[in-house]
């Protein structure tokens, strides 16, 4: 059975459709996966992100490794059986969370100590716990402990934080290859690091490169960049990765975010805000997003898309949606939630086709003039 293989299905400029096949399952690409940070998307049953489109949803080292605690999970079978999720799960290093929500952590060679933001233990998370925690959890895409700094850092600390998360990936490498059986059958990313700087971006492709890797992500961007910055660094960057292995752009983004980065050669993404801004009264439309807790919807009586086969975005009213959202009903977050991830995947699979038709210039610049009203 294939542990892990990535196919090209068509190109269109440098943008690319094609599939990656594992045991648990095949992943179309472009993909977007819906984040399941404490194993759960939240306001979402896992059989309702699967029906809606996702391949692979994602889940958190950090989060996870906190609470329940890694070993406990892999007591109760692995986050597949613990989440009820039977297909692919990637599940990111912890490093990023690490940085941004530990208020006191202290950086070495050997990893990160740090107190835990729930009840402020003490950890210490490397490279090689990492790969062990991962392996706790059952992932099926495991991704190389890194450390990821703020863009705007002199560039010096930039580079050695790059040097640095370089050899945290050899280290992440020998300690996934020394999973045995979870390596069988699981596979493991690199991150490119460099923030904004090209040389940077092009060593740090090199060594990953050199050290091997299943894919390959574009890490340390929609860290407060803004789109133009992550737009320049996507011109230059995924095309030094390998061309046979996929890309991930990791935390992004927005609808008009993921049609640059496919248009840049991007093939998977991950990013809090569809569900995020469903619990928020916020809908991802054709048209742009839209406040439903404005006082405007109030006796809309147009669902958010007639032509969905999402029922949450065709049987519901934005007048019920904005009562829920105004009456704070758990219902408001579920609806839109299932509805924003439905978005999400539809626009997914409208870039597939346009990709494979040759169309997806004239589909890129249709999706912005609607979206952006450009």
């Amino acid at each position: 059975m294939t542990r892990f293989s990535f196919e090209l299905h068509a190109t269109d400029g440098r943008a690319r459709t094609g599939k990656i096949t594992m045991q648990r399952g095949e992943i179309c690409t472009p993909a977007f996966m819906p984040v399941g940070t404490a194993a759960t998307v939240k306001a979402m049953k896992p059989e309702s992100v699967r029906a809606i489109g996702a391949d692979i949803i994602l889940g958190n080292t950090y989060h996870l490794m906190l609470r329940p605690g890694a070993e406990r999970v892999a007591r109760l079978g692995g986050l597949h059986n613990f989440m009820n999720w039977d297909r692919p799960i990637l599940t990111d290093s912890g490093g990023y969370q690490v940085m941004s929500l530990s208020e006191l952590r202290k950086l070495t060679e050997k990893g990160v100590e740090f107190r835990s933001h729930i009840d402020g233990s003490k950890h210490m998370l490397t490279p090689e716990r990492s790969m062990e925690i991962q392996r706790l959890l059952g992932s099926d895409i495991v991704m190389c402990f890194d450390e990821c700094p703020r863009a705007d850092r002199p560039r010096d600390e930039i580079a050695a934080s790059m040097e640095l998360s370089m050899r945290w990936a050899k280290r992440s490498r020998d300690g996934f290859d020394r999973g045995e059986e979870h390596a069988s059958r699981s596979a493991l990313f690199g991150i490119q690091q460099g923030a904004l700087d090209e040389d940077l971006r092009r060593e740090s492709a090199q060594k990953l490169t050199d050290i091997g890797f299943d894919g390959y992500a574009v890490g340390g961007l929609a860290v407060g960049e803004g789109q133009e910055a992550m737009f320049g660094v996507l011109d230059y960057a995924p095309e030094m990765l390998p061309q046979d292995r996929p890309r991930y752009l990791m935390g992004v983004g927005k609808p008009d975010d993921l049609v640059g980065a496919v248009e840049r050669g991007i093939d998977m993404f991950d990013c809090v805000l569809p569900t995020r801004s469903g619990r928020n009264g916020q809908a991802f439309t054709w048209n742009g997003p839209i406040n439903l807790r404005n006082a405007r919807f109030a006796e809309d009586q147009e669902p958010l898309d007639p032509t969905s086969d999402c029922s949450a975005s065709r049987d519901y009213s934005k007048a019920y949606l904005h009562h829920l959202h105004k009456s704070h009903e758990i219902l408001g977050a579920m609806l839109l939630t299932e509805h924003n991830l439905s978005f999400y995947q539809a626009l997914m699979q409208k870039m597939r086709e346009a990709i494979s038709e040759k169309h997806f210039s004239e589909f890129a610049r249709e999706f912005r003039r609607n979206y952006l009203g450009d």
